[in-house]
């Protein structure tokens, strides 16, 4: 897919990415309903007050619903649930199948500019470097260098979560304060007034830390396995397993992160979102710091909780992504090659 007559336009890309995004929340938020309706029944939760879950595209810290309905569509279980299976079966028969989709609105909304910024952001970085490369350093070889996917990775992420960070700090405020659209019209202007226009940002630092390393290794990862085949435009079938591959291999590493991640984020759900004396400083913690400490508590297995989870989550979600990514890629492709030799066929 590397001819200019018939390359893929940006608002193509945009399709695509949209395509996957929507792919990826449809099949994986079943899952993420059955996993959160078992942690609900458990009794020893890590948190009393909230917890964590992610539905392939962005993570969702939400409040440990009480006797009843919970928020969210999460609903306390009439039942014993006992395994995904199990649980697929009778939350279906008593609450209806659509209840598996439970939240998909909410989710798409909030995860659907970052996925579509950071898919071709990553496309065009990787375009443009590629381009550079070819031109002043390697005419000879039209081969990716290692350092392409993996710089076009930590970019495109490094501008998703750049430009999504307002929304995700509005997101926040109004998950706890409950605010109205003009409350929270003032509560911002005050921020602004008296933090400055930067502080639309506040918590960025961390959230880099959490998603660059990943998205660097599995570009790399991904594209090394497609230069490995001598692949360039991927089948669905083969996008979905390099993608799950990929995924596997970046979550496995990043896993430390992800575990500090979550700690912080729980903490933070008890102590600011989900309480009625919300503290104004949480205390601010490297993330070596805190490695060091999980570690010295708990050795190896705390530093890697929760792998394997991880890696059952992660690898379908990479691969259902990635593999809906390119087949639109290979759509829009085959279209435009058609429309171009159709015009230069088409009588004058």
């Amino acid at each position: 897919m590397e001819d200019e007559r018939f390359r893929i336009r940006p608002h193509q890309q945009i399709c695509s990415a949209i395509t996957g995004a929507v792919t990826t929340s449809l099949f994986m938020t079943p899952l993420d309903v059955v996993k959160t309706r078992i942690q609900t029944q458990q009794k020893a939760l890590v948190s009393n007050k909230c917890f964590l879950y992610c539905n392939g595209l962005m993570d969702h810290l939400c409040p440990c619903p009480a006797n009843g309905n919970g928020k969210n569509g999460i609903r306390k279980p009439v039942v014993q649930l006992n395994g995904t299976v199990d649980a697929i079966l009778k939350i279906s028969r008593a609450e209806g199948v659509y209840s598996l989709w439970s939240g998909l609105g909410p989710t798409l909304v909030s995860a659907l500019p970052s996925t579509v910024i950071y898919f071709v952001a990553y496309e065009q970085i990787k375009r443009q470097m590629t381009s550079m490369h070819h031109s002043f350093y390697d005419k000879s070889s039209d081969k990716m260098p290692l350092y392409v996917p993996l710089m076009s990775g930590v970019l495109a992420r490094i501008f998703a979560v750049t430009a999504v960070s307002p929304i995700e700090l509005i997101r926040t405020k109004m998950q706890s304060q409950k605010l109205s659209y003009s409350d929270l019209s003032k509560a911002i202007k005050e921020l602004v007034r008296n933090e400055g226009v930067i502080a639309l940002w506040k918590g960025l630092p961390p959230t880099v830390l959490r998603d660059v390393p990943f998205s660097g290794i599995y570009w790399t990862c991904y594209e090394s396995i497609k230069g490995y085949f001598n692949v360039t435009t991927p089948t669905f079938q083969f996008s979905f397993l390099a993608g799950a591959a990929a995924g596997m291999i970046s979550a496995f590493v990043t896993t430390p992160f992800d575990v500090i991640k979550t700690h912080r984020q729980i903490e933070f759900g008890e102590k600011v979102i989900y309480t009625s004396n919300p503290v104004r400083d949480l205390p601010k913690r490297k993330t070596l710091e805190s490695l060091v400490r999980l570690y010295s508590s708990n050795g190896l297995p705390g530093v890697f909780a929760g792998l394997g989870p991880r890696l059952a989550k992660v690898a379908p979600a990479c691969a259902i992504m990635i593999s809906s990514f390119e087949y639109g890629k290979s759509f829009f492709y085959r279209y435009n090659e058609k429309n171009y030799y159709d015009k230069e066929h088409s009588p004058e």
